[in-house]
């Protein structure tokens, strides 16, 4: 019960390729002087995290995973911004991709995941109160107003 999303930089809340974007697409004197910093950071970020991807992709123990020739496609895919960062990468699009999935589990992980039963998350964001609303009775002794 794993999800997968992109794993494109962030920059102070807005996707680096984003202000990579507004950089590319304004004329410079338009822009800021703060988004011309940031897009300097998303730049950086950028290249620092499609280094980091390359060097997953590119891991060859116990033996390669992902063909030589899908490694800069699956880097473009996942760092570039084309979806939004919260973006869950469904089994069969990263089957697409090339990735070397398996959404197949030895009936035993199941066996041991009902061993660990999760309790259910939250509550139910609207309650019910039927109309029309009675108050409580007064206490004896008190004042009703």
């Amino acid at each position: 019960m794993a999800v997968l999303g992109p794993v494109d930089p962030q920059i102070g809340g807005y996707a680096a390729a984003s202000i990579l974007q507004v950089v590319a697409e304004k004329p410079i004197a338009e822009i800021d002087d703060q988004t011309l910093i940031l897009a300097d950071l998303a730049r950086k970020a950028m290249q620092q995290v499609q280094n980091f991807v390359r060097e997953l992709l590119k891991d060859e123990v116990p033996k390669r995973k992902i063909a030589p020739e899908r490694v800069e496609p699956l880097i473009e895919a996942l760092t570039s911004g084309r979806v939004t960062h919260d973006y869950p990468i469904t089994a069969e699009e990263a089957q697409e991709l090339g990735l070397p999935i398996s959404t197949e589990l030895p009936p035993q992980i199941y066996a041991l995941m009902d061993l660990y039963p999760q309790a259910s998350i939250g509550r139910p964001s609207v309650q019910y109160i039927p109309t029309p609303y009675d108050s409580r009775p007064s206490p004896p002794g008190s004042r009703s107003r």
